[in-house]
């Protein structure tokens, strides 16, 4: 039985790990839960699953889940907390599911004690892949995707050697405005942006689907979990998402990896890596699809891929500072302060304004994410 520590247990991903920990009970107990606010959410969670330590990022929420928490439930409060638990010793897999750079350091937590890391947060590689993979290398901790898209390259790659790999291709849904060639983007609401027609995920995720950016992310995310060049990762359009990514191999045969648009299949699969269990997961039936359909992502219309394209290029601190300004401008969408074409103008700006660290370390990737947080506050567009 796997012992599991859940970073982000109140959003989409970690909601739907603990379904699986609920469909596969004998094969996995949960003994951390950690959240940034949501301590109605984390208590309950607790509860049901008899967990005994939680961390609440929020000070000021976890004042609140200490005075609530039932009986032999332990909840420490702030971000070293959070920390700290992903490096607690009662436990075998941690799953970093934390929004942003907020989970880059129990991540690093995670490594430092040689874990196997199921991650969902691909900003962390983003923003300090070099940094993270070498330290989990060094320390033998090993770092399992938990995006669907590199999760099903990451099952195409399963005993492939490196040199027999052409290129990497992500799908991606387009969310929901790719298909709506004359719709006016400087007029969508953050509703509709929300409106994702295949995947339910949190919101900073749907946008960043709605834009691409989040593509131009797992293209990032995907240079470091595979060792691939960026320039060998492409991307294409698949609005049906049942095609989850493909492989390309020398002699021109390519892989894919097939499910329903479930998160659940890409959790499963990095919680009982290299085996497959039945979770009891919806099928997927060939006949009722009928067609699958692929296009080329309109850079022009979404500039958000290229962008990040260009960061990944470049390395250094600019990873840090694209990823950074994107977490701002989405959250300024969100409460009305720009347009929807204002996220990637506020990203763009701040890369140009940015000054590039070329062989950052730890302290140089911290940096160049608080200062790109704070450019893309004062921007005007």
């Amino acid at each position: 039985m796997k012992r599991l520590i859940i970073l982000g247990s109140a959003g989409s991903i970690g909601q739907s790990t603990l379904q699986i920990v609920e469909a596969l009970p004998d094969d996995f107990t949960v003994t951390g839960l950690a959240v940034d606010r949501n301590t109605d959410e984390v208590l309950a969670q607790a509860a049901k699953f008899g967990v005994k330590h939680v961390a609440v990022a929020d000070p000021r929420a976890a004042k609140k889940a200490q005075a609530d928490a039932p009986s032999g439930v332990h909840v420490t409060a702030g971000p070293e907390a959070v920390a700290a638990l992903a490096g607690m010793d009662d436990a075998d897999v941690v799953v970093g599911a934390i929004v942003g750079m907020a989970g880059l350091e129990p991540i690093l937590a995670a490594i430092e004690r040689g874990r196997e890391i199921a991650l969902a947060t691909k900003e962390v590689l983003v923003a300090a892949g070099e940094v993270v993979t070498s330290r989990a290398k060094a320390r033998g901790a090993t770092l399992l995707p938990v995006d669907s898209e590199p999760s099903a390259i990451f099952q195409c790659l399963a005993g492939k050697p490196g040199p027999s790999v052409r290129r990497l291709i992500l799908t991606a849904s387009g969310g929901p405005f790719t298909v709506q060639e004359d719709l006016d983007l400087t007029t969508v609401s953050p509703a509709q942006a929300l409106n994702h027609p295949r995947w339910d995920m949190g919101q900073k995720v749907t946008i960043d689907s709605a834009t691409l950016m989040n593509k131009g992310l797992e293209i990032m995310e995907s240079r470091w979990l595979f060792d691939m060049s960026m320039d060998s990762i492409d991307v294409v359009i698949h609005p049906e998402s049942i095609v989850h990514s493909m492989v390309e191999f020398i002699d021109g045969s390519v892989l894919a990896q097939l499910s329903v648009p479930d998160m659940r299949f890409a959790i499963q699969y990095a919680l009982t890596h290299p085996q497959r269990l039945d979770g009891r997961l919806p099928g997927l039936n060939l006949m009722e699809l009928g067609a699958l359909h692929f296009g080329e992502p309109d850079d022009k219309r979404f500039p958000c891929l290229q962008l990040a394209r260009s960061a990944g290029s470049t390395g250094g601190t600019m990873p840090a500072a694209l990823n950074a300004a994107n977490e701002i401008a989405v959250h300024r969408f969100l409460r009305e302060d720009i347009r929807f074409p204002g996220i990637w103008k506020i990203v763009e700006e701040v890369m140009t304004q940015h000054n590039l660290v070329e062989q950052p370390s730890l302290d140089d990737v911290i940096e160049a994410d608080r200062w790109a947080r704070t450019a893309a506050e004062e921007i005007r567009c």
